[in-house]
């Protein structure tokens, strides 16, 4: 019998769109050619046009609305010049903290084929993966605004790191690294958080002793964002909290070739409500409109979704189309390249190889 998924597609702002119907042609080649499965999309009209309209970015019942997907597939949000970012990025935090989406994996990786922007011995070797906590830390909307439009006024700002959270996503991270490379970091900042990263350091040190298997140091975010540029071949998995993995994520992907190369993962791994499959880069709304913006982040964030849905060689078939593409030095303006945003996925699609 076929099985059947039911797919939220979320393309949102600026090059959201244009970068998530490459990757939806790219999801139904790969549907065609297995014959094994279906995808059942619902395309989600909301972002800047819905503020528009509404006044709102999303509806008030939008995650009642995306609580009965399987996964949802992100193209990017955020149209700065018309909403303040905080506005449009507000409904992705919620959905990331209400579904429990607490692992967010961003792998890089350097493609052969792919110019590194690095000119260190070890750039051509990088393939990291980023695990970021993605449910408390320094997201948590915790604190305010005071005296507002007085000299005295001041804003709060209060991060809350929970042992329980630091203990899963760590636990997450050690169990990945078992898959790969055997080498897990840390990234703190315990020498002037003196709370909140101490607790972090002290969880590691309690389970280290149950991953022997696994290679564990700490770095702190200032050393680590250092030598992500100097030694990235060094780095296999990588857990910070939800501030020090956005900040790390942004550069191994631009280590990794740039952010039109870089997916994301927001994962539920208990699998009680939907996660969540985007592209690391933004909105871009500079280059909105042109067809020019390089749609592979999200093709590759497919991917990643086809196998959290336990479509593991449909999801490989894509990474090797991927791969098969850039060997050939071909791109999008981001990467050297004269393709177009379609062009591009067509490329990819041409690479699509039966098993």
């Amino acid at each position: 019998m076929m099985k059947t998924f039911k797919i939220a597609v979320y393309p949102g702002d600026g090059i959201g769109g244009e970068v998530t119907d490459q990757a939806v042609r790219v999801l139904q080649r790969v549907q065609d050619q297995s014959g094994g499965f279906a995808l059942e999309l619902t395309h989600l009209p909301w972002g800047a046009a819905y503020w528009d309209e509404t006044g709102r970015v999303v509806p008030d019942d939008f995650l009642e609305i995306l609580r009965g997907f399987d996964a949802i597939l992100l193209g990017a949000i955020g149209e700065p010049r018309r909403i303040p970012d905080h506005v449009t990025l507000e409904p992705l935090i919620r959905i990331r903290q209400t579904f429990d989406q607490y692992a967010c994996v961003r792998p890089s990786r350097l493609y052969p084929g792919v110019r590194s922007p690095l000119a260190v011995p070890g750039a051509s070797k990088v393939d990291l993966v980023v695990v970021r906590e993605n449910s408390e830390g320094e997201y948590v909307n915790n604190g305010g605004r005071f005296k507002v439009g007085e000299p005295e006024e001041f804003a709060l700002q209060t991060a809350i790191h929970t042992r329980k959270g630091i203990e899963r996503i760590l636990r997450f991270g050690f169990e990945l690294a078992r898959k790969r490379r055997k080498r897990l970091t840390m990234a703190t900042k315990s020498n002037a958080q003196r709370y909140g990263f101490v607790l972090w350091d002290e969880v590691l040190e309690e389970l280290r002793g149950e991953y022997g298997d696994v290679e564990a140091d700490k770095q702190h975010i200032d050393a680590a964002v250092m030598n992500f540029v100097r030694r990235p071949e060094t780095f296999d998995v990588v857990v910070g909290s939800n501030l020090f993995g956005d900040i790390l994520t942004d550069i191994g992907g631009l280590v990794g070739g740039g952010l039109g190369l870089a997916p994301s993962a927001n994962i539920n791994p208990e699998r009680k409500a939907p996660s969540l499959f985007e592209p690391v880069h933004g909105s871009a709304p500079d280059i909105a409109g042109q067809g020019i913006a390089n749609p592979v982040a999200t093709i590759l964030g497919a991917a990643m979704m086809l196998e959290w849905l336990g479509l593991e060689a449909e999801a490989e078939r894509i990474r090797r189309a991927v791969a098969a593409t850039l060997v050939r030095g071909i791109g999008t303006p981001d990467l050297g390249g004269t393709l177009k945003t379609a062009e591009m996925a067509d490329a990819v699609i041409n690479e699509l190889k039966d098993d």
